[in-house]
């Protein structure tokens, strides 16, 4: 297993702190999500937590080194990111797109092996993405595209996998199949997950480990029973709501108290 940390860190843009004086545990072979609200340094976090950026104080520690001082290729090999948003290059399949995660795994004098082959058709099947692999992927649905990214993050072979909000721009249906995914991921593969998440809901059902921030802090951190309280709700989300039982999962839901009959 890989182990990430933060000790202390300070994290920022240009000398300004967004995340500030943060300790952080990942816990191996789960899942866990980063939750708060826009601005409280999720996102922030996350870069630092895949060497996109230096604390200016602190350190982000990956299997008790400074990150800083791993070669960038191992780890690369070791941590997989997958950002906000990407954008493919035009007219690249499925596959080619799958294919450039082997990337950290390429060498000189061997640009490409069987090794680098099965690890794509595995990411791929795992990804149910077998039979589009020789479509461009512009021509795929937000799902499909979305499923692609994760394969190509996949294929990079990691123990850790890093995804900045993996279900946005995604209708209901092909964010619950994403997460879904991303479960599976875990249970079969034993895959380390962290995700940034806006759905409170889809952070309880699919996380065993919670992060909660508010203005660059870690407000609580822990089992999402325990993190997602309505007292944090409302102190981190300034949201009042009602914590109840999901009746699928058994896991908690949170029901917003605004709207029609219910409280202001």
């Amino acid at each position: 297993m890989t182990r990430l940390q933060t000790r202390e860190a300070v994290i920022g843009y240009g000398g300004a702190p967004i995340v500030r004086g943060v300790d952080v545990d990942i816990p191996d072979g789960r899942i866990t999500a980063i939750v708060g609200p826009n601005g409280c340094g999720k996102s922030t976090l996350l870069r630092a937590l895949v060497r996109l950026l230096s604390p200016s104080s602190g350190t982000v520690l990956l299997d008790g080194e400074d990150i800083h001082r791993v070669p960038t290729r191992e780890v690369a090999r070791r941590v997989g990111l997958l950002p906000q948003s990407p954008i493919a290059p035009a007219g690249i399949t499925v596959k080619e797109l799958v294919a450039r995660g082997r990337t950290p795994h390429q060498k000189v004098l061997r640009p490409w092996s069987a090794q680098d082959e099965t690890a794509v058709m595995s990411a791929l099947h795992s990804t149910a993405l077998t039979d589009i692999q020789d479509v461009v992927v512009d021509e795929l649905s937000g799902g499909q595209r979305q499923r692609a990214w994760i394969a190509m993050t996949l294929a990079q072979d990691t123990p850790l996998m890093i995804l900045d909000e993996p279900t946005t721009y995604l209708d209901i249906a092909h964010q619950y199949d994403v997460m879904d995914l991303l479960h599976r991921l875990n249970t079969r593969q034993e895959r380390t997950i962290v995700m940034v998440v806006h759905d409170l809901h889809q952070a309880a059902r699919y996380a065993h480990h919670v992060i909660a921030m508010r203005d660059g802090v870690v407000a609580a951190a822990g089992a999402p029973g325990d993190v997602l309280t309505e007292e944090l709700i409302r102190d981190v989300f300034s949201l009042e709501a009602r914590v109840l039982t999901d009746p699928v999962t058994g896991t908690p839901l949170v029901v917003p108290a605004h709207g029609p009959g219910g409280a202001r």
